[in-house]
């Protein structure tokens, strides 16, 4: 070889180092970088969404195939926004979000899509034609719930309502639509109304500024996006007795579960008033594992599977009816139909124990609770 030859083939594995170098671990490691964009995350839900998104990255099944890098906007759609340009910018293959606002972040998508990334909204969704929408009906939800408060007042009665996260699509499709029900009842009076970000510390916090002005005798019915667990809880530190606790249509926290439970069911760890009472209940939730499954489903389309733009999950709905305890909580134990966890399993009540999907085979209860996935 000459030494022309030579200096040309070093000056080519140089070139080939700084490449090299250049590179991200993903990159390196043949990895599918991806963002986990979060806004509001002061309530559980958001946080248990979290954990079965990390864990689903890190199932045997993914975790060769995706970088998983996660970032929280808060409550604000400009911050965002800000987060979601810099993930591009950072060489995003996909982002997975629950966006704050089901159109401020469209320019922004827009922007991202045409670059070619893959943006995959969970629960709540994004307009932006581009974008892949994981969620349930909210509408549905809000109507369902609404129309089963009725039938338990027979038509008639007050009412406190309590709504979720301003902005988002899921508050704003609810609350339409279970106000749209009790707008063909006239005799259902809303006689409170606040806003309770999913909180069940904030719905106790708002619930105690309605009561300040009137007492839980001039209640019928409560309509409650979180915080049914709570009320209940309420009542009886207010002397009511557990026969007189008032219909809830609300969210499916394990709490608010135990106490639909028949009075006097044997249940380890249940202590009052997380103990089982027989409230009279509707309990439903939008699922925390569509943030998993939404992130399974982006991996699948930059693998050049066919995704469809919408995917719209079952609308898990519990009654005193069909409220089922978990011995253990194993996957096999929630696809066979059990809905509801002991506490000696789940210590918060405020958890969400709609966690079981056909679809997400890696991830159960440990997934939900710290975020590890299934063997």
């Amino acid at each position: 070889m000459g030494i022309g030859s030579k200096a040309r083939r070093l000056a080519l594995l140089a070139g080939m180092a700084v490449c090299a170098f250049g590179m991200s671990a993903a990159e390196a490691a043949g990895k599918h970088k991806i963002f986990l964009s979060m806004s509001f995350i002061g309530n559980d839900w958001q946080a248990e969404a979290a954990n079965m998104v990390k864990a689903m990255a890190s199932h045997k099944s993914m975790a060769d195939k995706v970088d998983l890098q996660v970032q929280v906007a808060g409550p604000n759609a400009q911050r965002q926004i800000q987060q979601i340009n810099a993930m591009v910018q950072a060489g995003a293959e996909a982002i997975v979000i629950f966006p704050i606002s089901p159109t401020a972040l469209n320019q922004v998508v827009k922007n991202a899509c045409d670059k070619g990334v893959k943006v995959f909204a969970y629960d709540a969704e994004i307009t932006e034609p581009c974008a892949y929408n994981v969620h349930i009906d909210q509408e549905e939800a809000g109507r369902v719930t609404a129309e089963w408060l009725v039938k338990k007042l027979n038509g008639k009665g007050n009412i406190i309502a309590v709504t979720g996260v301003p902005g988002t699509s899921v508050d704003d499709l609810r609350t339409k639509a279970a106000k749209e029900v009790f707008a063909k009842h006239p005799d259902i009076k809303i006689v409170g109304e606040a806003v309770g970000m999913w909180s069940q510390a904030v719905a106790r916090t708002e619930l105690s500024k309605i009561l300040a002005t009137r007492s839980w005798d001039d209640i019928n019915g409560l309509w409650m996006q979180v915080g049914c667990f709570t009320a209940n809880s309420m009542q009886l530190e207010a002397g009511k007795k557990v026969s007189e606790l008032l219909p809830c249509a609300g969210e499916g926290s394990n709490g608010g579960r135990i106490q639909m439970l028949p009075e006097g069911t044997e249940v380890e760890g249940a202590t009052s008033p997380y103990a089982p009472l027989g409230a009279p209940r509707m309990s439903y939730a939008s699922p925390p594992y569509s943030g998993a499954l939404a992130l399974k489903l982006a991996v699948e389309a930059l693998d050049g599977k066919e995704v469809a733009k919408k995917t719209i999950l079952p609308l898990p709905v519990v009654t005193n009816d069909t409220i089922k305890l978990c011995d253990e909580g194993t996957w096999a134990e929630m696809k066979a139909g059990c809905n509801a966890f002991k506490p000696s399993l789940v210590s918060n009540p405020g958890w969400f124990a709609s966690i079981f999907s056909d679809q997400t085979p890696e991830i159960g209860l440990a997934a939900a609770l710290v975020g590890q996935p299934e063997e």
